[in-house]
């Protein structure tokens, strides 16, 4: 079993992908992080709404770790919210 860092910190998505499931859903690909970089090769999303906010988690892999992440689509932004190490 892989243990898991938090990192909770907002980061940079540079790259986004689309992946249809049954209809186009957006995919982070590619996330930078204290001068390093991140690409994933796959993931799954899970939408959460709190009344008017939606909030999307995405846990991706890239093939050796695997990433949370979390989309805030009010504030438009990005955080990284663990990883295994």
């Amino acid at each position: 079993m892989k243990n898991r860092i938090v990192i909770a910190r907002e980061v940079n998505v540079p790259e986004l992908f689309f992946k249809n499931e049954g209809r186009l859903a957006v995919y982070p690909r590619r996330v930078e992080l204290d001068g390093r970089e991140y690409t994933f090769m796959d993931g799954l999303r899970l939408i959460i709404q709190k009344g008017q906010q939606m909030i999307q988690i995405f846990d991706m892999t890239d093939g050796v770790r695997d990433y949370r992440l979390q989309f805030d689509t009010t504030r438009r932004s990005w955080t990284l919210v663990d990883m295994t190490v």
